[in-house]
């Protein structure tokens, strides 16, 4: 009886020293200069002003030169929703990043992007991300940082594909995603690649929006395949052919023609579908 009542005391002792010591999300940490500054929305009835949207430019070696601003937009006017799907190798659809960039009457836009928030000269792992090394950060800024970064300073295959939508579910998703963001500025949480990642985020958002809209499956777990999935459901408005839908929205080009035009915007939709 005595070993099994010490046996039992060493286990509580061991878990609390567990849970004492494991690792915990925290908001204080040198983090690198592209998460240093989390955005911020405040909402007031249906208009929406955003602090610090992240509007880096970069150098010609890659180098990024960080720039923010603040921006106030009327949900009211906003008309549409796009999926960026940018892929990381030729080889493999398994790394992968998507986010959602969202348009607004006069040809403004807005990306939001969930991201693992690394420390500074931290690089991003998979396993890594599995094992609580980098917290979670909705990173919101400006097209031509978000987009313009990944298509063309950094070359990989970045995809814009119009989002099949109403304007009323388009809007609860962003207002949604927002106010995640700002949430994660008071409760810190870890990344995850597998559960708490730019995907299963993602299909929570969509979900809440249009509740049973995207299904449990393995593919929901791996970026590459979202367009793909996106495709069947008709979550994107591509045609279906997934092959002509790649060749026919993939922005490189575009994006790398438009960097240095404040029109970016709407250069980088032409010949893409709509605008």
């Amino acid at each position: 009886m005595r070993k099994a009542v010490l046996a039992g005391a060493l286990l509580l002792v061991g878990a609390a020293a567990a849970a004492l010591f494991a690792p915990r999300p925290s908001l204080a940490r040198d983090w690198a200069v592209d998460h240093a500054e989390p955005a911020a929305a405040v909402f007031d009835g249906h208009r929406l002003r955003v602090r610090h949207v992240r509007d880096f430019r970069y150098a010609a070696d890659g180098t990024p030169i960080p720039g923010y601003y603040d921006a106030s937009f009327d949900l009211d006017s906003l008309e549409s929703a796009w999926y960026v799907l940018t892929t990381f190798s030729r080889t493999s659809r398994i790394p992968a990043h998507g986010f959602v960039s969202f348009g607004f009457a006069g040809g403004r836009y807005l990306s939001v992007s969930v991201e693992a928030r690394r420390e500074r000269d931290e690089g991003y792992g998979i396993v890594a991300g599995a094992l609580r090394r980098f917290e979670l950060i909705y990173v919101v800024g400006d097209e031509r940082d978000l987009i313009g970064r990944r298509a063309a300073v950094d070359g990989d295959d970045t995809y814009l594909y119009p989002v099949r939508g109403t304007p009323e579910a388009i809007r609860r998703a962003l207002v949604a995603m927002l106010e995640r963001a700002n949430a994660l500025q008071d409760r810190p949480e870890f990344y995850n690649s597998l559960w708490n990642n730019c995907t299963s985020n993602l299909v929570r958002h969509v979900n809440q929006a249009a509740p049973g809209r995207i299904p449990a499956g393995w593919r929901v777990l791996l970026p590459g395949y979202t367009d793909e999935v996106a495709l069947a459901l008709g979550l994107i408005d591509a045609g279906s052919d997934l092959a002509t839908a790649r060749a026919r929205y993939r922005a490189n080009d575009r994006a790398r023609s438009a960097m240095a035009s404040d029109s970016f915007s709407v250069l980088i939709r032409r010949s893409g579908g709509k605008e």
